[in-house]
């Protein structure tokens, strides 16, 4: 029979306790916030499914609750950019735990890799000239971006105040955009392609900071809002939500290129400075 010290038992426990547990895994406030992101990605989902997607596979759909069902996972994905994007600051701000990163990469893989996708693919099932089996090679498109975008942000070190491609927030909310214009199918599959490339290019986007988080805050009020007129038919709802998508794509379009311009000027700077270093 072998004999152990309880004090010594005691303290092998606290031990293996310690190696055991992580250095923190209590949820802070901007876990909080980021497990709200979650679950408006979850629920846009949701409101796909049962308000677009079922009403039409069974025949029971009805315009307005199509549109309703719609502008709310729209809202929901909304909301969610919004969760993302005071969970950063309350981190840099308060405490974040260890687990706050993982958090983050997983709710912005539901809310803004999931869901977008799975609108897309919703979108080639509604609508009348969409190819079906088309529209889900683009939402696998869209969904892997943003899933190599999120694993690339995790171990690439960019510069200060940067995104290397296009944000995922962003991205997502400019495919369903692109979905809302309902242009021509042939149209609207380039211009998704061409929004999951932008996520995993290398184009600088400027981190929504100062005055860029309030404009970009600003303007996702104002894109609820006008998804609520479109929702409810209000008059002019159906103008204001196609010159809000028209907006939102067009800022996406317009960022690379004065990321281009910007860099274009630097190596013109660049250039010049080392000429004139070479001058007697």
């Amino acid at each position: 029979m072998t004999v152990i010290d309880p004090d010594t038992q005691a303290g092998w426990a606290a031990e293996e306790e310690d190696d055991d547990m992580p250095l923190s895994t209590r949820l802070s406030i901007a876990d909080t916030l980021t497990l709200g992101n979650a679950i408006c990605g979850f629920m846009a989902v949701y409101f796909t499914t049962t308000g677009v997607l079922i009403p039409h596979l069974t025949g029971t759909e009805d315009g307005g609750m199509a549109r309703h069902s719609a502008a709310m996972a729209v809202i929901l994905m909304l909301l969610a950019s919004v969760f993302d994007l005071f969970d950063g600051l309350v981190a840099r701000k308060l405490r974040a735990s260890a687990m706050g990163a993982e958090l983050d990469n997983l709710s912005d893989l539901i809310s803004f890799g999931l869901a977008p996708a799975y609108f897309v693919v919703t979108w080639g099932m509604v609508a009348q000239d969409a190819n079906q089996r088309v529209s889900v090679v683009a939402a696998v498109v869209v969904l892997l971006a943003v899933i190599l975008r999120l694993a690339r942000f995790s171990c690439v070190t960019v510069p200060n105040g940067m995104f290397q491609g296009m944000p995922s927030p962003f991205g997502a909310l400019t495919v369903v955009a692109i979905v809302l214009l309902e242009l021509p199918f042939l149209p609207t599959l380039l211009a998704i392609i061409g929004v999951a490339w932008l996520m995993v290019s290398r184009v600088e986007y400027p981190k929504p900071r100062g005055r860029l988080a309030v404009a970009m805050l600003s303007w996702i009020v104002a894109s609820m809002a006008m998804l609520a007129a479109w929702a409810l038919d209000a008059p002019a709802g159906q103008l204001l939500l196609q010159t809000g998508c028209a907006l939102q794509v067009v800022t996406g379009a317009m960022i690379p290129l004065f990321a281009t311009a910007r860099r274009v000027n630097t190596f013109r700077d660049n250039r010049r400075e080392a000429r004139a270093a070479q001058l007697p």
